[in-house]
């Protein structure tokens, strides 16, 4: 653990259970703010109000041992570095942002320019501001998204670019996958022609996918397999596919993470903003302690770096 994260991990008082903390553990795909209102009409909202909103929620999970949180917001649907800088300065927490381009949601969130860029083009924009960074901050992973299956024009685009940007800045690729495992395969099959790393890319809302020889495969193959949106009503099923990981010795390529926050920009108030901590107090405590610390201490560093 750096320096940084271990004084940040001195610093957080316990929680009420001391015996739910995850000292220096790391949140890989949460949110701060989205905005569904996408490129065409943008909502205007007050950074004011959204801090008030989330930092107390930020400020309870730090007391729970996490030292950083993955806001994969991307740009086109809300993604803010500036507010996510402020968040950061004001709980302590390191909260990482990202670039790329999401093409789910009905491709709300795409720029007219993307409609006409090839994977190249697309790329070097990707790797500018992984160079230049954004707003004053550097993206630290790529966040993409494919509309489903079998993959369309737009998606094998947007995944080439973010293969092709990845070979250059060594970024793990966090994409949004509808379409389950025959999603994920297709995009697979596109990093391994490109010659990325399957290792630098992670199926995101993976439980979406319900036949687990998908999951096996894609671990098998060196990709991370990300079961995000962990919460009450999806409990027990995050807690299956972990578990069948663990039967086939893949808790090595496994993620999770509970895809929480959110103040809805394009709803007035923000919406209801959901905290970070129910991995913390009534998921992880199902699963043995070498598996909460493999979880959430060693595989986030391992796939995204840090």
């Amino acid at each position: 653990m750096r320096r940084r994260e271990f004084l940040l991990t001195l610093m957080a008082a316990p929680p009420p259970d001391s015996a739910l903390a995850m000292p220096g553990s790391v949140l890989v795909h949460e949110h701060i703010l989205v905005d569904f209102g996408g490129v065409k009409s943008p909502s205007k909202y007050d950074r004011g109000a959204v801090l008030r909103m989330a930092r107390p929620r930020l400020e309870e999970l730090r007391k729970f041992g996490c030292v950083r949180l993955l806001e994969c917001t991307p740009q086109g649907l809300g993604r803010d570095p500036l507010l996510i800088k402020m968040a950061a300065n004001l709980t302590g927490l390191e909260i990482w942002t990202n670039t790329g381009i999401y093409g789910a949601a009905n491709r709300s969130g795409v720029p007219e320019w993307a409609w006409r860029e090839n994977a190249n083009q697309l790329a070097k924009r990707w790797i500018s501001e992984w160079k230049k960074g954004v707003g004053g901050v550097r993206p630290r992973f790529i966040k993409t998204a494919v509309n489903g299956y079998p993959l369309e024009e737009l998606d094998r685009r947007l995944i080439e670019a973010a293969a092709l940007a990845s070979l250059e800045t060594g970024m793990t690729i966090a994409s949004h996958t509808n379409g389950g495992g025959k999603a994920a395969e297709a995009q697979l099959d596109i990093l391994d022609r490109l010659r990325c790393p399957l290792s630098k890319f992670a199926w995101v809302h993976a439980q979406n996918e319900k036949d687990h020889t998908y999951h096996e495969r894609a671990a098998r193959a060196g990709a991370w397999v990300e079961f995000d949106g962990i919460g009450p009503k999806s409990r027990d099923w995050h807690l299956e596919c972990v578990q069948f990981m663990d039967r086939q010795g893949l808790l090595e390529r496994t993620l999770v993470s509970q895809d929480a926050g959110w103040y809805h920009a394009e709803v007035p108030g923000g919406g209801q903003y959901r905290g970070y901590t129910y991995i913390y107090t009534d998921f992880l405590p199902a699963l043995p302690v070498q598996t909460r610390q493999r979880l959430m201490v060693e595989n986030p560093r391992k796939a995204f770096g840090g």
